[in-house]
């Protein structure tokens, strides 16, 4: 069971990150709309994060099936990764989020 919620975790982790990566890519070309739905997927992660102490649902789902607390004991990811996976991918989201306002606020000033 533990190998399923560890999958099932790195796919999910894959899928938020990449939202966060695709964000300023899809602000450069006149995609506001996906640019919405990425931003808004992230923030619905934010809010789950929030309302579980800062931590995924599935690493305690994790934690019932092993007694290993190392990082990554949850992922398959580095464990340096595993680490300081919020605080890097926030600052990219932050960073990202910036473009896309900058991309949106031009778009708007241009017509």
């Amino acid at each position: 069971m533990l190998i399923l919620v560890k999958s099932l975790h790195t796919a999910v982790w894959a899928l938020l990150a990449g939202c966060i990566v695709a964000l300023p890519f899809v602000a450069m070309r006149p995609r506001c709309g996906i640019a919405a739905i990425l931003t808004g997927i992230i923030i619905i992660e934010g809010c789950i994060l929030l309302l579980n102490n800062w931590r995924c649902p599935l690493t305690d789902l994790a934690a019932r099936y092993t007694a290993d607390r190392q990082d990554a004991f949850d992922i398959y990811l580095p464990g340096w990764l595993a680490r300081n996976n919020k605080t890097i991918f926030t600052t990219l989201f932050v960073i990202n989020e910036c473009v896309v306002v900058w991309c949106w606020r031009k778009r708007v000033r241009d017509t």
